[in-house]
């Protein structure tokens, strides 16, 4: 179990995100949908689509909405995703994952290779990344509710991996195997989590200059502004000054 953050989360970059909430509510919408679709429509039953609800209410998207995306997945009229992921290099040599939910492959892959190019990288092979990186599960906690070590004993008990807890909340990863189990005995403790779900994880990080550093940035911005993208990882570290210009 380690006690302080190995490296900075780059997941998720939501500055920008977070001022155009119709795209990030679209985002989450076809997300649900999708779990909906591959599973049951019963959330309790349906731990992706679990999960796809509570990064929604994180994100103050209405029941209204949520509820609309789970019936358009029980109706034949809704479109039908592909799940992509996408592998390669970003500037500096650093290795970038990107999920994606579309329903025309060719124009993702057109676009998201188009991305890696004009940022100085390349646009990789299924696998030509991902070895650096570990598929585990993540249940965030906002850090108010409980101390370090009440949450470190409870991910223990519930069967956890690691526990990092930080300024910024607790984090708890567990296998792909036990991480549902262990996301429902720490929400039967502490209640909801604010994030419960799979990631890549960077086995190692490597940290950037400035002027690397933003080139990267922006092409997780640009990344992230596609209607298709989900989710954006990478193994890098850049300095708190550049987050902080960039928006971060």
């Amino acid at each position: 179990m380690a006690g302080h953050s190995q490296f900075k989360n780059i997941m998720h970059r939501k500055g920008r995100q977070d001022a155009q909430k119709s795209k990030l509510f679209g985002k989450l919408a076809r997300e649900i949908t999708v779990a909906a679709k591959l599973g049951t429509p019963d959330p309790n039953m349906n731990p992706r689509l679990r999960a796809a609800i509570t990064a929604a209410r994180q994100e103050n998207m209405p029941k209204d909405n949520i509820e609309r995306a789970v019936k358009k997945a029980l109706g034949n009229d809704g479109e039908n995703y592909d799940e992509i992921r996408y592998e390669g290099y970003g500037p500096g040599g650093v290795a970038v994952i990107v999920e994606a939910l579309t329903d025309n492959r060719n124009r993702a892959a057109s676009d998201i290779r188009s991305f890696f190019t004009k940022s100085g990288g390349n646009l990789g092979e299924t696998g030509s990344v991902s070895f650096m990186f570990d598929r585990t599960g993540i249940v965030e906690y906002d850090r108010s509710v409980a101390s370090d070590d009440a949450v470190l004993d409870a991910a223990i008990e519930a069967g956890a991996d690691d526990v990092i807890s930080s300024e910024g909340g607790h984090e708890i990863y567990a296998s792909t195997e036990g991480y549902r189990d262990v996301a429902k005995a720490l929400e039967a403790k502490f209640g909801e989590p604010r994030k419960a779900a799979l990631i890549w994880k960077p086995q190692n990080t490597v940290a950037v200059d400035d002027e690397t550093g933003e080139k990267l940035l922006k092409l997780i911005d640009l990344l992230n502004e596609h209607d298709d993208v989900q989710h954006v990882y990478a193994n890098f570290e850049v300095s708190d000054a550049l987050l902080a210009k960039m928006g971060g």
